[in-house]
Parts: C-alpha cells; sequence; structure tokens
C-alpha cells in the first residue's frame, strides 16, 4: 500500500530538487550570509513539496486523460504506471498533489513574512507552473520546453537564495543558468520516447512541433549553453572560478550529445544516453555548489 501511496510523488526523482536547491545554499553563502538551518530546513521542504506536487498532479492528469494507457513506460517517461494498476487510487494522487502545493504556499507565506515581499514573483510563477504545467503548459513548444528549466533553475535557485539572504543577486541568477538548461533538458530527452503518445491527446512539446532529429539539435544547444553559463559567469566574476569544477561533467556530457543525435528515432538505443542525463542533471548542479563552497573555504 504504501508504494501506491508514494508512486505518484515519483520519489527517485525527487533527488534532483536537493542537487538545485544547494545551488541556492551555495550562492547565498557565497554572498556572505550565515546560515540559519531552521530556515534551511524550511526551505528544502517547500522544494520537495513543489516537486512533489508537479509529480503528483501530473500523474493525476495523465491518468484522467488516458494518456498512462497509451505510452510504454520506461526509467524515464510514461510516468510511474501506479494509476493505471490501480485505478482507484486517482483521487489519493490529486490530494497528494494539492497537500503538497499546500505546504509549499504556507513554507512561501513563512518566507514572505520574514524576508519580505519582493519573495512573491516567483512564489506566484511557481504555483502557477504547477498548477498549469500538464493541463495548459504542455499544449505550447516554447513554454513546455523553457518552463521545467524555470521552475528548478531561476524560480528553485534563486528563491533558496532568497530565502536565505533576503535579496536577489546576479550570483545567484547566473548559478540558477545551469539547472535552467540541464532540466529543460531533461525534460525534452524525456519526451523522446511519448511522442505518439503525447500527440494523441493533444499535447505540442518540441519533439511533436519540429521532430526528434532536430530536438537533438536543441538538446545539444541547451546542454552547452549550461557548461557556457558557468564559464562566462566564472570568468566574468559573478561565479568564483573554483565554480568552473562542475565543467567536468562534460567528460559525460559530450558523449551524450552525441549519442543523443545518433539515437534519436531509436528508443533502445537512446534509452543508456537519458541515464547519462540524469547524471549530467544530478551531478553538474552539485559540483557546481561544491565549487562555490570551496571558494568560500579557500578565502576563509
Amino acid at each position: 500500500m504504501s508504494s501506491v501511496l508514494t508512486g505518484p510523488m515519483r520519489l527517485p526523482f525527487l533527488i534532483l530538487t536537493p542537487a538545485c536547491v544547494l545551488v541556492g545554499v551555495a550562492t547565498a553563502v557565497y554572498e556572505g550570509y550565515p546560515m540559519d538551518l531552521y530556515h534551511l530546513v524550511m526551505v528544502f521542504i517547500g522544494a520537495i513539496a513543489a516537486h512533489i506536487s508537479v509529480n503528483a498532479l501530473n500523474e493525476y492528469f495523465d491518468f484522467k486523460s488516458g494518456l498512462d494507457f497509451k505510452t510504454i513506460k520506461t526509467p524515464f517517461s510514461g510516468g510511474s504506471g501506479t494509476l493505471p494498476e490501480n485505478p482507484d487510487m486517482g483521487h489519493s494522487a490529486l490530494i497528494t498533489g494539492l497537500i503538497s502545493i499546500g505546504i509549499t504556499s504556507a513554507v512561501g507565506i513563512y518566507f514572505l513574512y520574514v524576508r519580505g515581499f519582493w519573495l512573491l514573483p516567483l512564489g506566484l510563477v511557481g504555483i502557477f507552473i504547477i498548477m498549469a504545467y500538464t493541463k495548459l503548459i504542455t499544449k505550447n513548444p516554447i513554454f513546455c520546453l523553457i518552463v521545467p528549466g524555470l521552475g528548478f533553475g531561476p524560480l528553485m535557485v534563486m528563491g533558496t537564495d532568497f530565502a536565505l539572504t533576503g535579496s536577489y543577486s546576479l550570483t545567484a541568477f547566473v548559478a540558477s543558468l545551469v539547472p535552467f538548461f540541464l532540466v529543460s533538458d531533461l525534460l525534452l530527452l524525456n519526451q523522446f520516447p511519448d511522442m505518439e503518445p503525447d500527440r494523441a491527446i493533444g499535447r505540442k512539446h518540441i519533439p511533436i512541433a519540429i521532430g526528434r532529429a532536430l530536438s537533438a539539435r536543441v538538446y545539444e544547444a541547451f546542454i552547452f549553453a549550461a557548461y557556457l553559463s558557468v564559464f562566462f559567469g566564472s570568468m566574468l566574476g559573478y561565479l568564483p572560478l573554483t565554480g568552473m569544477i562542475a565543467l567536468l561533467s562534460l567528460v559525460i556530457a559530450i558523449p551524450t550529445t552525441r549519442g543523443v543525435k545518433l539515437h534519436a528515432d531509436d528508443m533502445p538505443g537512446l534509452m543508456p544516453y537519458m541515464v547519462k542525463n540524469v547524471v549530467i542533471n544530478i551531478s553538474t548542479p552539485v559540483l557546481l555548489a561544491i565549487g562555490i563552497f570551496l571558494d568560500k573555504g579557500l578565502g576563509s
């Protein structure tokens, strides 16, 4: 029963959230703000709840639309498979999503009180994305491409930084570009196997709009945009030079982009590169955060 209840949360995917939050924590430390453990825990709770909410609501709406019955499930696409196997649990997935968004909202209201109302725009955009992603955003190719990265990049990283510091910074913005490009790519690549079922229910993401081969080119451009953000951010002084440790994951990213282009229309052949894409999405923000922390340690 516990696996049925937690299935729509997609627990294995939640590891992306602490990786992105960690970047915001690192920029706050880099800016010289002391860490408040209570605020740090609150940030993590709010971020994890937001991720659970978008996952659970996505599961619910994909189940209700019939999409989950059309897709061939892979480790990275097609949902968790929980609701098609347990149709009577659909309402539970909806409740899970709504409770989680309530927790995120409560955390946001707390930080509005503590840090001020300049956090409100980020919070409102975040709530809108959670509520509108499956029903609205997935029907527009450009929005479907950039919104996942917006949520885990600028919203999560800059929101974390603001919650811990009470202000916005160019450092947090530049650092947020890394998960922005990478997470947009994560969702883009995960759409490759589901292209035909997604089209059947009215979705229109980038692979549907321009095909897999051209989408692989978009994937390549976004991958290297993430690394260029690190390089130029460090060279221009917005990030410490030690942040270039994040470039180490290029050893995975370069062969992955080649593999994606080569196997764009070959789903079994694409699977190993989807695994590597997940590794890139987790390791690169973590390496960036370590690099930023390292600069603070070397400077102390």
